[in-house]
């Protein structure tokens, strides 16, 4: 009987180590050069000029409150400053969700698509991805039409 339980667990890591070299614990992996998407994807794009006009309606109207109030107190001219910096600060984020957001659906669907088990960011300067790897950036700018 312990003959048997050997030989069984034998067959059985043999089976496995088989499946596995045979593809089935493959990775397939898709990588996106998220700064050609800022460039060239028009809703990213689209998302990026919208924020900058709102940055510089907040910067335009801070301008506007200091000409208006000349002898304004430096503590005065100060909390108005930090209260147009916190504005800013939020619309900065709230835009940078937005591009994300609109990435990441564009992405899980060329994941689904493609079936690739991840996507990760690979700039230029820093390759996640040396080797191997599908490139699916020109995917993405196409579904951020």
């Amino acid at each position: 009987m312990k003959l048997k339980g050997k030989r069984a667990a034998i067959l059985v890591a043999a089976i496995m180590t088989t499946m596995l070299m045979g593809g089935c614990g493959q990775v397939k992996v898709g990588y996106v050069d998220e700064a050609r998407i800022a460039e060239e994807a028009p809703q990213i794009k689209a998302t990026m000029e919208e924020g900058n006009k709102k940055l510089m309606e907040t910067q335009q109207e801070l301008e506007k409150q200091f000409q208006e109030h000349p002898d304004m107190s430096m503590e005065e001219a100060q909390k108005l400053q930090q209260e147009a910096q916190r504005k800013a600060m939020g619309l900065n984020q709230q835009y940078m969700t937005q591009m994300q957001q609109k990435m990441n659906v564009a992405l899980a669907e060329i994941a689904k698509e493609k079936q690739l088990d991840v996507v990760v960011g690979n700039e230029d300067l820093q390759k996640s991805i040396l080797l191997g790897g599908i490139d699916v950036t020109n995917e993405a700018i196409q579904k951020l039409q």
